[in-house]
């Protein structure tokens, strides 16, 4: 069996088919992503996407990780490691 994975800062984070970005973090042992624009910790939370407290960058676009599908070598990186 072939593991897929995405890159999320420099690690490489293996996931199931049809998991979320959020769903494969908090299973790598990855509580938190990092401050948003507000410099507001972001997380996990509703899994919805409701709550937007999981913003990331995917592959350059600001997505909520919890409803966010991972795709094998997309690259998801914290809201502050993108900010000039």
């Amino acid at each position: 069996m072939t593991v897929q994975a995405f890159d999320w800062m420099g690690t490489s984070i293996p996931f199931r088919a049809g998991e979320s970005i959020a769903a494969a973090l908090d299973a790598a042992g990855i509580r938190t992503f990092g401050a948003d624009t507000s410099g507001q910790e972001t997380r996990y939370f509703c899994g919805i996407g409701a709550c937007q407290c999981c913003v990331v960058r995917v592959d350059g676009v600001v997505r909520e990780a919890c409803v966010t599908t991972a795709i094998a070598g997309m690259r998801v990186e914290a809201l502050e490691k993108c900010r000039g």
